[in-house]
């Protein structure tokens, strides 16, 4: 926990720096590959301070994550050997293992929800990668639903202001569990039944 605070804190530190947008998307980048913390925490304090930069912020965070994504998706294809022991080390070695499953079922719509998703990005798209999923819905799943998380992230900042970032850094994993839940009865409703 204590590294994670100290990453925290950092990150809120990097909000407040002139190059708050570069760090932005480099942290971006790296959360979806090997990076621990998500951008959230750094977006939603940089919007608050400038509301008007909050759609560039929010666009160019989608970039450079789903960029990041692709990275994780060269790992996971090119050298899952020297990363497995890694998720192992970190206690994720049964939630990956869902995930394999889940991409043989679920393909796009797990890249799309995985954007929304608590579970680490990282373990999609490394796992995206080891099972060698095709590239096209990878990619597309991956805009779609990161760039949805970042833009609601960015909007509900705009819209609720200081009140609303303390919120969201507060009830950030429930919001995100129940737009999961949420994306998961959509995608099942499409699936089975005709309207």
């Amino acid at each position: 926990m204590q590294i994670f605070a100290a990453c925290y804190n950092k990150m809120m530190a990097w909000a407040r720096h002139r190059h708050a947008p570069y760090y932005l998307y480099i942290l971006s980048f790296a959360e979806s590959s090997f990076f621990p913390i998500p951008p959230d925490f750094m977006l939603a304090p940089m919007v608050l301070a400038n509301p008007k930069r909050g759609w560039t912020y929010a666009t160019f965070t989608t970039i450079a994550s789903v960029l990041g994504g692709l990275f994780g998706y060269l790992i996971g294809a090119l050298a899952f050997t020297l990363v497995h022991p890694l998720i192992l080390h970190l206690g994720y070695a049964a939630t990956y293992q869902r995930i394999e499953i889940w991409f043989q079922t679920w393909g796009f719509w797990l890249m799309f929800v995985a954007g929304f998703a608590p579970i680490p990005y990282k373990l999609f798209t490394i796992a995206a990668g080891a099972t060698k999923i095709a590239l096209l819905p990878f990619m597309l799943g991956s805009i779609i639903g990161r760039g949805g998380r970042f833009f609601l992230v960015t909007a509900t900042i705009i819209w609720g202001g200081e009140r609303m970032e303390r919120m969201l850094s507060r009830y950030i994993d429930r919001i995100a569990w129940a737009l999961l839940v949420i994306a998961v009865l959509v995608y099942w409703l499409c699936k089975h039944c005709h309207f």
